[in-house]
């Protein structure tokens, strides 16, 4: 057991039969979102843990070059790099002074609530109890980890989304977001001559990127229209800085002669060995391809990805309410506070629906005011009441809560801006949902589910003939979704071909867990 704050303790350590201490505050992932919750709540006076599954922090969006390769100006792979560099900086300064104990390669599988605490005299009789929360991890030598916090930040970031074709398994097919990945942590190209497709603004980031790296890039294919967003022009003007990175992408593009097609999608990859071509073709509104306008264009890999979907295993686990966002993803239902329904469980970041990193450094830091307000009883948003630990939104606890309090200027301004980069947000998951029609240029003998082999016909038979209508039916007749991935790459695909509209999926475990890990639990193990 620790002795003082520098003096962490080790979440894993079998000697102590209970487990360590109870921290204030244990953040699940250590991207935007989590390491501005980390850093702010440290310096708020919370314990924080962190535990993270890569082996540094900054996520997939700060990913950084394997230190062998010895880079000397990883920052010229990203933009933003001075926010992160700062954070970064204020988390080693934290876990120096013991306030921050960083736990990289650690996968958290399941978090589970410990009992409840009894509930003071004066406690509103209406809000739940307090209680501590249970964190099981799994380290990458398959060792177990334990954490013990009076309350959880989710900032488990999200996944590529991918809708299939013929082809799309051939060696040579990446993820957009996985190709950036190759650049950023590998310093390697995925091809030499790179088609990058799909939907989203991720792919001119994608194509201008690989570009610059020495890539040729014929063709930028995005399924969806930039015109959806004159709709939205209001939204825009108040994000001019979202406009000028706009700006900087399509002069990117146009510097390396760059071909942005939009309304087509690739419907085919053709090769042997490795892709060496795709075929484009045109969409209608709908995403159906049009006849008569297929076109093959060379190529020795495709990047291609349809925008990310929030990964909820672990907030859904938990029984966290969630919606349907505007790109026909399931986010999680969180207040103004960055709360789950769930009390002691907050969440940041793109858990909450798809909105990049910079929206994710204003949740995670708005999420961590409103912990130490609820642990603290300090207030977290403006004119907005000091909460007890495990108390509802709008239990009033003590003199924070007297009117005519001056709202925080700090926090005025987090929450203008989440609001004005959350409509953004929004805005752009409507313009680049897929359309319906999609599901056209998926032959019956298509591969779907990757890990099983399951192609679409077979799909398409569970739900004509044998009568699957949703996701969950399908997988049980055809074993689509029972591999490795878990659904995660074919899950999308497989719910539009058995009529669903894509819903939560709720999994006692997140992550593969070794059997004997199991076993090694305490018997009053949840």
């Amino acid at each position: 057991m620790p002795t003082s704050p520098s003096e962490p303790a080790d979440p894993a350590d079998p000697a102590d039969p209970a487990g360590p201490a109870p921290v204030d505050l244990a953040v699940v992932g250590a991207g935007p979102a989590g390491l501005a919750a980390a850093v702010t709540a440290a310096g708020l006076g919370l314990r924080v843990t962190v535990l993270d599954a890569g082996e540094r922090p900054g996520g997939q969006f700060y990913r950084h070059p394997a230190p062998g390769l010895g880079a000397a100006r990883p920052e010229a792979l990203h933009h933003a790099w001075p926010e992160f560099a700062t954070r970064e900086a204020a988390l080693r300064a934290h876990e120096s002074a013991g306030r921050i104990t960083y736990l990289p390669m650690h996968h958290v599988w399941t978090v589970v609530p410990g009992p409840a605490a009894a509930a003071p005299a004066d406690a509103d009789p209406g809000a739940p109890a307090a209680r501590t929360w249970t964190l099981h991890a799994i380290r990458e030598d398959e060792a177990q980890a334990t954490v013990h916090a009076a309350a959880v930040l989710l900032a488990t970031g999200a996944y590529e989304r991918q809708l299939p074709f013929p082809g799309w398994t051939l060696p040579g097919v990446v993820g957009a977001g996985g190709a950036q990945a190759m650049l950023k942590g590998g310093l390697v190209l995925p091809g030499r001559r790179v088609v990058v497709a799909g939907s989203g603004p991720l792919l001119l980031a994608v194509a201008g990127s690989l570009a610059a790296a020495g890539a040729v890039v014929p063709a930028v294919v995005e399924a969806g229209a930039y015109t959806a967003y004159a709709a939205r022009t209001p939204v825009l003007l108040r994000n001019p800085g979202k406009l000028a990175e706009a700006a900087v992408h399509g002069a990117a593009l146009a510097r390396h002669r760059v071909r942005l097609l939009t309304r087509h999608a690739v419907t085919e990859a053709h090769g042997t060995a490795r892709v060496e071509a795709v075929t484009v073709a045109r969409l209608d509104r709908d995403w159906r391809p049009l006849p008569g306008t297929a076109r093959r264009v060379p190529c020795d890999a495709l990047a291609v990805g349809h925008g990310l979907v929030p990964q909820l295993e672990l907030a859904t686990g938990l029984g966290c309410a969630t919606r349907s966002g505007p790109d026909g993803t399931v986010a999680l239902d969180l207040d103004a506070e960055q709360r789950t329904s769930v009390p002691g469980i907050w969440s940041a970041g793109e858990t909450g629906g798809i909105g990049g990193a910079q929206l994710a450094l204003v949740e995670g830091e708005l999420a961590a005011r409103s912990i130490a307000a609820a642990l603290r009883g300090t207030p977290a948003t403006p004119g907005g009441p000091a909460l007890r630990a495990g108390a509802r939104p709008g239990a009033i606890a003590g003199p924070a809560a007297q009117p005519g309090a001056r709202p925080d200027a700090r926090i005025r301004r987090l929450v203008r801006t989440r609001a004005r980069l959350r409509a953004f947000a929004e805005a752009m998951a409507a313009a680049h949902r897929p359309g319906a029609g999609w599901t056209g240029w998926l032959r019956d003998d298509a591969v779907v589910c990757r890990c099983e082999e399951v192609p679409a016909g077979a799909l398409r038979e569970a739900a004509a003939e044998l009568g699957a209508r949703d996701a969950r039916t399908a997988k049980l007749l055809t074993r689509a979704g029972m591999g490795w991935c878990q659904g995660r790459m074919c899950g999308p695909a497989v719910a539009a071909l058995a009529g669903e509209a894509p819903a939560p999926d709720r999994r006692p475990l997140s992550c593969p867990v070794p059997l004997r890990r199991l076993a090694e639990l305490p018997p009053d193990a949840h």
